[in-house]
């Protein structure tokens, strides 16, 4: 699952990076002055949301690899944090594309928090697939 989201959120690093510096700052300059400001917080809060989801995926990698015990990924250093909120009112007026990439990029900072508080908790319903496997696993 993790290796998924970090493809998910390389692809959408690489997109945001390729449209701030190119279209976006065409589509920036036809803003109003503090529109454009505004625009320009966005692109960082982007970035910041894609930064901290990268390097918790990293996190849970090295983990997977046994770099990390998986407590230490538990340190409030290596969690991952909140994300930078955005004003719906500002979202309305802001390019299609913009939009597009904050919404993604908080869409995904979003499901990664829910597995970032998932993480530590103990398994509580028991799946019938994960028991299935365990059997066979056992059984072999």
């Amino acid at each position: 699952m993790t290796d998924t989201l970090y493809s998910e959120a390389m692809l959408l690093a690489d997109e945001a990076r390729a449209y701030f510096d190119e279209v976006g700052r065409m589509e920036r300059e036809a803003l109003d002055p503090l529109i454009r400001v505004s625009f320009s917080c966005e692109s960082l809060k982007v970035t910041t949301r894609l930064m901290h989801i990268i390097a918790w995926l990293l996190t849970q990698r090295a983990v997977q690899s046994g770099e990390l015990r998986a407590s230490d990924a538990l340190d409030p250093m290596r969690r991952l944090g909140d994300a930078p909120v955005t004003d719906d009112i500002l979202l309305d007026l802001l390019p299609g594309r913009a939009r597009g990439l904050i919404e993604s990029s908080a869409d995904l900072h979003r499901r990664v928090a829910l597995l970032d508080t998932a993480q530590g908790m103990p398994e509580t319903i028991a799946s019938p697939a994960l028991s299935l496997q365990r059997r066979i696993a056992g059984a072999f």
